[in-house]
């Protein structure tokens, strides 16, 4: 059952011409399992609850799949090349192509947090740093849009961030409040602690 925020999700979504022209090269791209996640989708509702442009303050397009037959860096080096012969401009330059099979093997030497292995791109997105950031759409061979969302929609359209509930504290966590604070000074941030 689509929930009424799911709708309003959809229309801004729907509503948003470079987001649009992502999910649909992204639907002819082929790749298992695949969402456009986080920023380019939390930004386009901030930017419609505030009344900016749609593409204010997105800076890239994360483009995530789940591929498990293959976690070698090659393999997800295959369709990252793919991707910029794909994608027309400037989405080639924009589109960030991340296999989720394979983000345990990396994911502690980056941040710093042990990362256990993945099922699905779906549950990649319950390790997000925010729930308001832990949301994805994939647009069908029949143009319905899915969206994926586990901690729910509420956070997102109230634009407010805290700590993903059961995940670690994000290391980086007062540096990712300062950059959306700087682009959207309307978030409400709660205190990590409480």
């Amino acid at each position: 059952m689509t929930t009424s925020l799911e709708r309003q999700l959809e229309e801004i979504v729907r509503a948003a011409p470079s987001l649009m022209t992502a999910l649909r090269q992204s639907r002819s791209f082929g790749l298992p399992d695949w969402l456009i996640v986080s920023g380019a989708v939390y930004q386009r509702v901030w930017n419609h609850l505030t009344d900016r442009d749609p593409d204010h303050g997105v800076r890239d397009y994360d483009l995530v799949y789940f591929d498990a037959s293959d976690v070698s860096y090659e393999a997800e080096d295959v369709e990252i090349r793919r991707a910029r012969d794909h994608f027309q401009p400037p989405l080639d330059q924009l589109i960030e192509v991340r296999n989720q099979a394979r983000v345990h093997l990396w994911f502690e030497d980056h941040f710093g947090q042990p990362f256990s292995p993945l099922s699905s791109t779906a549950e990649a997105l319950e390790r997000f740093v925010a729930p308001a950031f832990s949301v994805g759409v994939r647009l069908e061979p029949d143009d319905q849009l899915t969206v994926r969302a586990p901690y729910g929609l509420e956070d997102l359209f109230a634009m407010a961030l805290k700590p993903t509930p059961g995940r670690p504290l994000a290391r980086d966590w007062n540096r990712i409040i300062t950059s959306v604070e700087t682009r959207w000074p309307e978030i409400s941030v709660r205190n990590p602690a409480g």
